[in-house]
This record gives structure tokens, sequence and C-alpha cells, in this order.
């Protein structure tokens, strides 16, 4: 069940103009999923995609050595599975549940379909790819430049935004793995981001109780990634003109 018990919208879908959803609707199902439970192995065949209605899928990046980090994570902005409807339907991650919610999967030969016919699909597809993508690079100098303590608060306001004020229920192993960082390095952040009054832990349970004091702790990359989200649902208009059937050619 959902952190709230109640379904969400789901920002990707709603975007959609209405001839493109009410093909779509009819075919979305509800599935359920525990936490940590793997959607998609890296390299597994794409059969449908999936879009959060509260719940949070996590992307990581699996090295050779079996070790694997998280490098973007996605809510009910956006959805796992869109470059199957564009361009591969292998999938070059695995996907793994971070935050149980409700979550709905829509046959990839539909969104194919959509993406094939409809250039306002095509325009949101493309928009949304550009936007993830910049989160995956964002993530990537983040778990590179900062401390295991700012990127915990950026990982943990993330996950605080789509959970709307809940609790987190999360282990130090499972933060650990999340984040690529060792056990005890997540467990003294933790620590010291109780001592500072900006979370409590007890049990597995995260609470935000200082949500400005947490942002001030974090790194630059939340706000970051955060604007480019909120604005992915209006591409400019030189980005994709009207009167092409693709994006904007190179001068």
């Amino acid at each position: 069940m959902p952190h709230n018990g109640k379904a969400m919208s789901n920002q990707l879908l709603d975007a959609m103009q209405p001839d493109s959803r009410k093909r779509i609707y009819p075919h979305l199902k509800a599935v359920e999923f525990k936490l940590g439970d793997t959607v998609c192995e890296a390299g597994g065949l794409l059969k449908h995609a999936y879009f959060p209605q509260g719940s949070v899928l996590s992307l990581l990046t699996v090295l050779e050595n079996g070790a694997a980090i998280e490098t973007a994570n996605i809510g009910r902005e956006g959805a796992f599975g869109l470059f199957a409807a564009m361009y591969s339907r292998v999938s070059f991650n695995r996907s793994i549940v971070q935050l149980v919610g409700h979550t709905v999967r829509c046959p990839i030969e539909l969104l194919q379909y959509e993406f094939r016919n409809s250039e306002h699909v095509r325009n949101l597809f493309v928009s949304y790819s550009e936007t993830l993508l910049s989160q995956v690079q964002q993530t990537v100098a983040c778990n590179t430049m900062h401390t295991t303590e700012e990127r915990m608060c950026r990982w943990l306001l993330m996950m605080h935004d789509r959970a709307e004020g809940e609790a987190l229920t999360y282990t130090h192993e499972f933060l650990a793995h999340i984040l690529g960082a060792n056990r005890k390095s997540v467990t003294l952040a933790a620590q010291s981001m109780q001592n500072a009054g900006l979370i409590s832990y007890h049990r597995g349970t995260i609470q935000v109780l200082d949500r400005p004091g947490l942002e001030k702790a974090s790194c630059e990359c939340y706000a970051i990634v955060k604007e480019r989200f909120d604005a992915f649902l209006k591409p400019p208009e030189t980005a994709v003109p009207s009167d092409t059937k693709g994006r904007r050619k190179s001068k």
C-alpha cells in the first residue's frame, strides 16, 4: 500500500493531450511492489513503462563486480521505461522500488504508437528524458564532489518531497547501497544530522524535523535538479518548433 493509502496522479500522464490519454488510460494496470523490489534488471527487456503515482523508483548503475549506485530516481513527475518507447527496449539500469506507493504500468507498444504519431507526446517524452539525463549528470557530480552527509541531505529532501511529509522507513544498509557509501559513513552522517536537529532516526524510521535546515545542509544539487523538473513540462518554444516533426536541427 502507498504511504498515505491514496493514489496520486502522474504528471507525465496528465500532461498528455486528451486523445492520447483516451487511448492509453484503459490499458493502464496497477502493480504492487515492496520496498527494494526489482522492477527491471540492467540489460533486461522492457515490456512496460512504469508510472509512479506515489511510489519512487530508483535507477542504479551496476558494475561488473556487482556493486551498484543510484544515478537517478523517478517519482510521480515521470516514468521508467520511456526510452523503450523511443529508441531501445533494453534497460540500461537496474530499477528498484525506493518508496512504496501506487504504480501503474503501460504496454510499451501503446507508448511507441503515441511517440510515432503524436508530436505532443514526442516533445513531452524528449523533454522529460533530457531532464532525467540532467539529474543523472548532477548526481554523478554530487557523488564525486560532495560529502556523504550533503548527499544524504539531498536524497532525503527528494524523498520528503515525494512522500509529502510522511516518515521515511530506511535502514542504514539500504541508504549506504543507494548512496554508494559505506555503512559507517552513513551512520555517522545520520547521527550528525540528528544531533543538529534536522531529522529524527529511530529503528529505521526517519522523520524530517527541520526542512529549511536540511535544505541549508544539502549541497546545491537538490535545488538544481528540483528546478529542472519543475520546468520540464513547459519546454521552450524554440526547443521544439511546431512546424517540424522532430527536434530542431543544428545550424
